[in-house]
């Protein structure tokens, strides 16, 4: 379905991102990837689903490498049709004691970077009259937690960005929207799950259950292939007029 077209997913060495990275190159679509830590493994796959891949080791938080690897997309494969805004990071704690500097990194790499990358691929998409921005939000675009000040802002102002972004769009064939997801079984979250285990002394899926169990009424995390096949249908013919969506897949969580 995607045949001929190059998708640019953010943070898709691991997690989410290499979960849309996946749907996406299963559809046919060019892959430029990127994100830290293991590079090579996570490029295998994509080359294993028989798409076309590049990589760029762009720092999401430096707007001049943003741009750099766009303009690296776009010499490569000729175009970014599908920009996935996906890098983010995180940090916990009460507004009183968060640090300054992490707020100021969150907000850089969980917001502005999807603002400059928007900036620099939205020209080209304009130019084609064809183009998808999907920006991965988070639950917490909707609702929030305690002690994730930083986070739930630059998730609410992502989820703002992505209508500005679909309304400036809206006469033409390029799209944005965001996808919402609730708890998500990543490697990173299952760190956290083993260790509620080991601090409470109960099983694994015991431990599941509680941290599932606080939040998201459905008591199962949402997958990475369920999320790809989300970004799949809006890239496709029948999401050419979903437009500036927040699209949250959270097992009930925001319906509380």
């Amino acid at each position: 379905m995607l045949k001929g077209k190059t998708a640019l997913v953010t943070g898709s060495t691991s997690g989410i991102g290499l979960g849309l990275a996946k749907a996406l190159a299963a559809q046919g679509a060019n892959i430029v990837m990127n994100g830290f830590g293991d590079v090579d493994g996570p490029m295998a796959d994509i080359k294993a689903l028989g798409a076309a891949v590049s990589y760029h080791g762009a720092d999401m938080g430096k707007p001049a490498e943003i741009e750099a690897m766009v303009r690296h997309a776009e010499s490569t494969f000729g175009a970014v049709d599908i920009l996935v805004n996906n890098a983010g990071i995180q940090h916990v704690a009460r507004i009183e004691n968060f640090p300054p500097e992490r707020w100021d990194a969150i907000i850089a790499i969980n917001l502005s970077s999807a603002f400059h990358a928007s900036r620099f691929a939205l020209p080209g998409m304009h130019a084609r009259n064809w183009g998808r921005i999907l920006n991965v939000a988070s639950v917490h675009g909707l609702v929030a937690s305690a002690e994730k000040s930083a986070y739930v802002a630059a998730k609410h102002g992502l989820v703002g960005l992505t209508k500005v972004t679909a309304l400036e769009s809206a006469t033409t064939g390029v799209t944005c929207n965001a996808i919402c997801p609730g708890w998500v079984l990543t490697p990173l979250v299952q760190k956290q799950v083993d260790a509620k285990a080991a601090a409470l002394g109960v099983s694994n899926a015991e431990a599941t259950a509680l941290l599932l169990g606080e939040k998201e009424p459905s008591l199962q995390f949402t997958t990475p292939e369920e999320l790809g096949a989300l970004a799949v249908f809006l890239c496709s013919a029948a999401g050419n007029n979903v437009r500036g969506v927040a699209w949250n897949m959270d097992g009930g969580w925001a319906a509380q």
